[in-house]
């Protein structure tokens, strides 16, 4: 007989529970990474992260940005980014940050370095062929999620140069100046490496400027006919979107992605704000580096950003005259404290922290691992996860778009009663061997 079917949850938090989450927050010090209250803090920060995803794609109240100012110093890295890529769209969340936004703005640039050093980089294993070992998987994984954050650094960003007018002093003066961002950026630019090609021998990213009229990476082209079995050489042309790789249909190869807007847009916000002009040293090197961004400004390039007309102006301006050397006042200026802060205090106590956690967090007793398995249960339920799915669920039986699930197994979705009657003669068995391992 089949089971009932049951509807999805509608939230994970109530603004209520936000803010006692948001306030209950703190800082440990490296000894204490791994303990019983740092994980009980991560569990909060993973229900905030969810609940502001919910709430920013359903366009609902965005309460959890009401609570959540500053974070401090980052425990689990990729949750923390995501929560601060959702929240940091807002102005009054980069405001509130205050002095903390110069350590972020430190941390987004090294991010966004690595990612930049990185984008040359030729992947040698078979596309689609597991790793040989353990290890090898594992770093694979952590290849994966260090990309990932560091394309959610990047969105950071871009958030910030959005509201830099509303930041103290010290923020343009590091990213122009201490950082040079507008570099990186160019860099990001030129080889792109959210795009790349799935050939038969592995995976690569290729430069932007390599790319025929057909293939585009960030815009630039070269004038010379298509040839086909060329491309072919190069194999299917990949983009990184929400968190994977799809595979770009040819009539779509010439639209820009989510990534390379970003990178525009952070541009413009520097360049063209008079503040910044004045800031930044238009040196040879930087002259040079900037008005490679000519070769990336196609009419393909501007219909989909048609704000981009003015940075060409200004870029053509750029090239034509020398503008005045910045003035070197002597100012007080903030500098990040956060980061540096933890290097003090823990300097000449890296092998003793490192011993006490490999007593603690790396050697947990087996009540502990039930304890944490069971909190983590709760936080990443079914009712949860599936409001963090973009897609809508589809009808095992018809395909349809479905609303309620199988109250025995809670994995199989069917669009109404009667559908999941028709399938039950097939979906019987796999719902026993779920029901099964989930009272194990």
């Amino acid at each position: 007989m089949a089971a009932e079917l049951t509807g999805s949850g509608k939230a994970v938090l109530l603004s209520v529970e936000a803010a006692g989450y948001a306030e209950s927050l703190q800082e440990f010090p490296l000894r204490d990474i791994g303990s019983p209250r740092w994980f009980r803090q991560h569990e909060y920060i993973e229900k905030l992260n969810m609940q502001a995803i919910i709430n920013a794609t359903a366009d609902q109240d965005e309460f959890v940005k009401e609570h959540i100012y500053s974070l401090g110093k980052v425990h689990h890295e990729a949750t923390i980014v995501n929560l601060l890529e959702t929240i940091f769209y807002h102005k009054d969340v980069c405001e509130s940050a205050e002095e903390a936004v110069l350590d972020l703005v430190d941390y987004c640039h090294r991010k966004v370095t690595l990612l930049a050093a990185q984008s040359e980089s030729c992947e040698s294993q078979e596309h689609g062929q597991p790793p040989s070992t353990s290890l090898a998987e594992l770093q694979k994984q952590s290849h994966e999620l260090e990309f990932d954050i560091s394309v959610k650094a990047l969105s950071i960003l871009r958030y910030i140069t959005d509201h830099i007018d509303s930041l103290p002093l010290s923020v343009p003066a590091r990213l122009l100046n201490t950082h040079n961002v507008l570099c990186v950026l160019v860099r990001l630019l030129e080889h792109c490496p959210w795009s790349r090609y799935n050939f038969k021998g592995g995976l690569c990213n290729s430069p932007s400027g390599a790319t025929a009229e057909v293939g585009v990476k960030g815009q630039a082209f070269e004038t010379r006919l298509w040839d086909p079995e060329e491309e072919e050489k190069k194999g299917e042309l990949q983009k990184y979107a929400d968190g994977k790789w799809y595979t770009v249909p040819l009539e779509d190869q010439l639209k820009i992605t989510k990534l390379d807007g970003q990178v525009w847009i952070a541009l413009y916000n520097l360049l063209l704000r008079p503040e910044c002009q004045q800031r930044y040293d238009f040196n040879n090197f930087n002259k040079t580096q900037l008005l490679k961004l000519q070769g990336f400004l196609t009419e393909v390039l501007i219909d989909q950003l048609p704000n981009l007309v003015e940075l060409q102006r200004f870029l053509g301006h750029l090239a034509m005259v020398d503008l005045p050397i910045p003035k070197k006042n002597l100012i007080l200026e903030q500098v990040p404290d956060i980061r540096d802060r933890i290097i003090r205090e823990s300097s000449n106590k890296w092998k003793a922290i490192a011993k006490h956690l490999v007593k603690t967090a790396f050697n947990p007793s087996e009540q502990d691992l039930l304890e944490q398995a069971h909190r983590l249960a709760e936080t990443y339920n079914l009712d949860v996860m599936e409001n963090l799915i973009p897609e809508h669920p589809k009808c095992g039986f018809c395909g349809g778009e479905a609303a309620k699930r199988c109250s025995r197994c809670q994995v199989e979705w069917y669009c109404a009663r009667d559908c999941q009657v028709k399938h039950w003669s097939k979906h019987k068995k796999a719902c026993d061997l779920m029901a099964g391992a989930g009272k194990t």
